[in-house]
C-alpha cells in the first residue's frame, strides 16, 4: 500500500483544525497539508451551530470568567485575558474578509450585544462591583450598568415584561458582542482551502492508528467507512483537534506529555423557540450566574442566534451526564480512555466532584415543564408549547494530573505538544471556538519555532493578526486601533 506523504496532517474537521490549516496555507503556501475527518462532512459535532452557544465569548457577559473573592472583591484577570484572545480571532477573522477568502461577514457572525442579568440583592451587589471593576480597563470602557426598568425595558423586553416590580434586578450591557455560527465559519475555510494546490479533505475517514517513527516522522492509518478502503499517512506535524475524539488519539500517541491526562464528558441540551412573533422581541445575549454545584457550560442564558441564516431563540444549556466523548461516539468513550497513567488522578476527580455528579445526573431527568420553569427566570411569559428540546455537542473537561498525584478539574481549554513540536493536541472545552485564533498561534509559536523566527513569517503573522507579539491587556492605543478596524470589517460597530 502506497503511503501518502504530507507535511502537515490536521485530524478533525472542526473550527480548531481549519483555523491552524488556514494559518499555515497563508504563512507558507508550499505546504502540503491534509485534514482527515471522521465523519462525512465537517463542523458537525461542537463547531456545528446548534451544538454551542455561538456566544463570542469575549468576557463580556459571562459572570463565571470574573469570580468573586472571598473578601468580597471581583476577579478580571480572566476576563481581560480572553476578551484579548478574542480580539485576535476577530483581527484572523476580519484579514481573511478583507482578502475575500471568508464571504460576507454576515454568514458567519453577526452583532448582538452581551448582556449580564441577575436578581435579588446579593447578585446585584456582585453584577455592580463587577461592572466598577471592568469598566475601569480599556477594554471594557464601553460598558453600560442600570437597574432602570425603563432601560431594562429596552434592553431586553421578554426578560422583564411582566416581571414582579418588587425583585431587585441589574443588567449590564457590551453593544458591539457578537453572535457567531462556527459551523458555517468552518465550511467557509474549509471551501476555500480545497481550491487550493497541496490541500486534501478525507471524509468518513477516522483515524485508526498513530505511531512515531524513527525518524520522527508520524505514521497514521485511516480507513474511509463508506468504501472500506485504508489510508495510510505520514507527515512532519500532526494536530490532533477532533474535540472529544483528541484526548484517546493523544493517549495512542505516546509521547511522554499525555501522561495522566484523562476526561470528564458533560452533554448538552437547549430550549429552542423558532416562532417569529417571539424571536423578534429579543436581540442579545443575556446571561445569568450558574446554580451552585453547575459546571460553567451551565451558565444560563437566552440568546439570539443565527444559524445557517435563520434566526432563533436559545436557552440553556442543560447540562447531563455521558459517557461519550463525542455526539456521535461510542458509549465506551470513558472506560476506553483509562490508563494506568490517569487512573488515579481520573479516581480522584470522581470522588472529588460527587455534587457535580449529582448536580449532572439531575439535569438528565428533568422534565421539559421543569426546564421551562427555569427559563422563566429568564422570560416570564414563557409557555411550554413554544419551545422544543434540542440536543447539543458533548464537551469533554480535562482531567489533570496534580504534583501530588492526584487529580483536578478543569474547565477551560489546554495545548499538549509533544517536545520535538511533531504532535499539538487541543483538550477541554470553554470558551473554546472563540479563541481558536489564539489557540492555534500557540500550538504554531510551540509546533514551528525555526520558521516563526524568520523575517517571512514573522511579516505575514503581521498581516494575518496585527496586535501579534502585543499585548492587548496593556496598549490601549493598539486596542483602539485594531477594534476600529475589526468592528467595522465584520460590521459590528
Amino acid at each position: 500500500m502506497a503511503v501518502r506523504q504530507a507535511d502537515v496532517v490536521l485530524v478533525g474537521g472542526g473550527v480548531m483544525s481549519a483555523t491552524l490549516g488556514m494559518m499555515l496555507r497563508q504563512l507558507d503556501p508550499s505546504l502540503d497539508i491534509v485534514m482527515v475527518e471522521r465523519l462525512d462532512h465537517v463542523a458537525h459535532e461542537s463547531t456545528d451551530g446548534w451544538n454551542n452557544a455561538g456566544t463570542g465569548h469575549a468576557g463580556y457577559c459571562e459572570l463565571n470568567y470574573t469570580p468573586e473573592t472571598d473578601d468580597g472583591d471581583v476577579e478580571i484577570a480572566r476576563a481581560l485575558q480572553i476578551n484579548a484572545q478574542f480580539e485576535v480571532s476577530l483581527q484572523f477573522w476580519s484579514y481573511l474578509v478583507e482578502q475575500g477568502i471568508l464571504p460576507e461577514p454576515s454568514t458567519f457572525i453577526n452583532r448582538t450585544p452581551h448582556q449580564s442579568f441577575v436578581w435579588g440583592e446579593k447578585d446585584v451587589a456582585f453584577l455592580k462591583r463587577r461592572y466598577e471593576r471592568l469598566k475601569e480597563h480599556h477594554l471594557f470602557r464601553e460598558m453600560e450598568y442600570t437597574e432602570s426598568p425603563d432601560d431594562l425595558s429596552e434592553w431586553m423586553p421578554l426578560v422583564v415584561k411582566h416581571r414582579d416590580p418588587m425583585q431587585r434586578v441589574a443588567a449590564t450591557r457590551i453593544k458591539h458582542g457578537s453572535d457567531v455560527d462556527f459551523g458555517s465559519l468552518t465550511r467557509s475555510m474549509v471551501e476555500w482551502l480545497e481550491t487550493q494546490p497541496n490541500f486534501e479533505l478525507m471524509l468518513s475517514s477516522p483515524v485508526h492508528y498513530i505511531d512515531q517513527r524513527d525518524n520522527g516522522r508520524w505514521k497514521l492509518r485511516v480507513k474511509n467507512q463508506k468504501t472500506g478502503e485504508l489510508t495510510k499517512l505520514e507527515a512532519g506535524f500532526v494536530f490532533l483537534g477532533a474535540g472529544g475524539g483528541a484526548l484517546p488519539l493523544l493517549q495512542k500517541s505516546g509521547i511522554d506529555e499525555a501522561r495522566g491526562y484523562g476526561g470528564f464528558p458533560v452533554s448538552g441540551q437547549w430550549l429552542v423557540c423558532q416562532k417569529p412573533d417571539i424571536v423578534e422581541q429579543h436581540d442579545s445575549k443575556v446571561y445569568g450566574k450558574a446554580p451552585i454545584g453547575a459546571p460553567p457550560m451551565s451558565v444560563p442564558h437566552l440568546d439570539t442566534r443565527i444559524i445557517n441564516g435563520e434566526p432563533a431563540l436559545l436557552f440553556g444549556p442543560f447540562a447531563g451526564f455521558t459517557t461519550r466523548f463525542l455526539k456521535q461516539g461510542s458509549v465506551f468513550d470513558l472506560f476506553g480512555s483509562v490508563r494506568a497513567t490517569n487512573l488515579r488522578p481520573m479516581l480522584s476527580v470522581s470522588k472529588s466532584n460527587m455534587d457535580l455528579t449529582r448536580y449532572l445526573i439531575g439535569e438528565v431527568f428533568q422534565s421539559h415543564g421543569d426546564r421551562v420553569e427555569s427559563l422563566r427566570n429568564f422570560f416570564p411569559d414563557a409557555r411550554e408549547d413554544d419551545w422544543k428540546l434540542q440536543m447539543a455537542g458533548q464537551r469533554v473537561q480535562i482531567i489533570k494530573q496534580t504534583p501530588e498525584g492526584g487529580g483536578k478539574l478543569e474547565f477551560g481549554t489546554e495545548i499538549v505538544a509533544a517536545k520535538d513540536g511533531s504532535l499539538a493536541a487541543l483538550l477541554g472545552a470553554s470558551p473554546g471556538a472563540s479563541t481558536a485564533a489564539n489557540a492555534m498561534l500557540n500550538v504554531i509559536e510551540r509546533c514551528f519555532p525555526e520558521k516563526l523566527k524568520t523575517d517571512q513569517w514573522q511579516e505575514r503573522m503581521k498581516e494575518l493578526v496585527p496586535s501579534y507579539g502585543q499585548s492587548l491587556v496593556s496598549d490601549e492605543q493598539l486596542l483602539d486601533r485594531v477594534r476600529k478596524r475589526t468592528l467595522s470589517t465584520l460590521k459590528l460597530g
